[in-house]
């Protein structure tokens, strides 16, 4: 069988890695910051774009890095998957050229309103017809969502004036790579707050009643399916041949699950990149208040409870650290200050001696002006190891609050899969989740799950790998 590559353009970095396709064996992997990201804060409101260009870019470099790692087994490759970050707005021209930077999830323009006068995301809802009107969509809009971006710059007269194709990011990088017309698929289309996830189609009903163009939407077609073959010019570069096999892309939560779940009828994923998510596999449609019933590639579901309290919450303490060390002491943090609050947050008790965190210093999804708080402080626990710890064991906390709403619609579960840096870098957090479940946690061996679900998901889509689970059975643990 052959090698299948996967490449993830996360929010902070890039990821890529080499699977055999007959045991999922890594074969190689190599890794960039995403340099292409840039954060302004417009009226008040924090505005993060990303420049499609410079993403193309850095997928070439990679790429190229990781065919020069495999050597003589790069002749051995049969496809590229694609994966990414979910949710924003990419336009395209129809040949697939970008028209302007990508509006990601991170972007919060759709909250700006002058006094007394509602923001871009609240006249989505109202013109939507209310909260009713998204039972079917697979998630709640929120800021950054494709949806009420595309709405913000209809309002804002910025809309390309010729042809467009509005899609994700993960499409516009398929888009970089191959030679076929933009589209985008059910996961990453599940993500923007205008498809039925339930009858597989964009609501166009929904679309009009917004006065949104329905003419921009890509194309939908199945996840990991064959989408065009490697650009000339791009093959080039990366030393693979032309007309390579570029599958279209999926979601990264969706990868992501796919690259750590062996079992998905037993477990759950507790994924910790920059945001959080708990994610648990279900056959049939399910709704649950609150959390999102998203597309799964082979006409499955994943109920997802997706926070905003995941890694940069982590980072947001280590700052202000090194803030206390710099404003009082004028000293300089160590290189790997989170070692250090690791460490120090293991010295302190479970439960913190009574202090509590919780850590949505940047709201929820579901009410983004929602902000963070420390409760229970005493003169014994005011100190950077209980901070640390309090603030690990919130996050858990948050995990464990969408866990008790998903509950009901699951069944049991007898298993933790962990994924992501904020876990697997942290082997703390990992006994904090694991006794905060009262379940074992497993790390899969490959360590980048949502590229090595893109490269499964692609050898499914060319056939060598016969479905999905048979895709998932080839998922292996750490040991211990």
């Amino acid at each position: 069988m052959g090698i299948y590559i996967g490449l993830d353009a996360g929010t902070t970095s890039l990821s890529a890695v080499a699977v055999a396709a007959e045991d999922g064996a890594l074969l190689a992997a190599a890794s960039l910051p995403n340099t292409a990201t840039r954060h302004a804060v417009v009226n008040g409101c924090e505005r993060v774009e990303l420049n499609l260009a410079a993403l193309g870019a850095l997928a070439v470099r990679i790429l190229a890095t990781l065919v020069d790692r495999l050597g003589e087994r790069a002749r051995e490759v049969a496809g590229i998957g694609v994966t990414g970050q979910m949710h924003g707005l990419a336009l395209l021209t129809p040949a697939g050229q970008p028209l302007a930077p990508a509006i990601t999830w991170q972007d919060r323009r759709t909250l700006e309103a002058a006094p007394g006068e509602e923001s871009t995301l609240e006249r989505f809802l109202r013109l939507a017809g209310g909260e009713g009107a998204f039972q079917r969509m697979g998630c709640r809009p929120a800021p950054g969502y494709l949806g009420p971006s595309l709405l913000w710059l209809v309002e804002h007269g910025a809309l390309p004036a010729g042809p467009a194709v509005a899609c994700l990011v993960p499409d516009a990088l398929v888009a970089a790579l191959g030679d076929g017309p933009p589209r985008t698929d059910p996961t990453d289309a599940g993500s923007t707050a205008l498809f039925d996830v339930v009858a597989g189609a964009w609501d166009l009903d929904l679309v009009r009643r917004l006065g949104l163009p329905a003419g921009l939407l890509a194309p939908v077609a199945p996840s990991g399916a064959p989408a065009g073959g490697l650009r000339r010019e791009v093959a080039a570069e990366v030393g693979l041949p032309a007309g390579l096999p570029v599958a279209n892309a999926g979601g990264d939560n969706q990868a992501s699950f796919l690259g750590s779940v062996a079992d998905p009828a037993a477990s759950l994923l507790l994924n910790v990149g920059t945001g959080a998510q708990i994610s648990a596999w279900l056959a049939d449609y399910a709704e649950v208040a609150g959390l999102d019933t998203r597309p799964y590639p082979g006409g499955a579901y994943l109920l997802v409870g997706a926070g905003l309290f995941g890694g940069r919450s982590y980072a947001y303490l280590a700052e202000f650290f090194r803030r206390v060390g710099a404003s009082l002491f004028d000293a300089e943090a160590p290189v790997d200050l989170y070692a250090r609050m690791d460490a120090l947050a293991r010295e302190a008790p479970p439960g913190a001696d009574g202090l509590r965190c919780a850590p949505t210093f940047t709201g929820t999804r579901e009410d983004p002006a929602l902000r963070g708080s420390l409760t229970g402080l005493t003169p014994e626990n005011l100190t950077p190891g209980h901070l640390a710890r309090a603030l690990l064991e919130g996050m858990a906390e948050g995990f464990a609050a969408f866990h008790a709403r998903m509950a009901p619609a699951l069944g049991a579960r007898e298993r933790l899969v962990g994924a992501g840096n904020g876990i697997r870098r942290n082997p703390l957090f990992a006994e904090i989740l694991a006794a905060r479940f009262r379940m074992p946690l497993a790390i899969p061996r490959v360590e980048e799950s949502a590229a090595a679900g893109a490269a499964l998901l692609a050898a499914v889509g060319t056939g060598e790998i016969s479905d999905v689970r048979a895709a998932m059975a080839r998922v292996r643990y750490l040991e211990g």
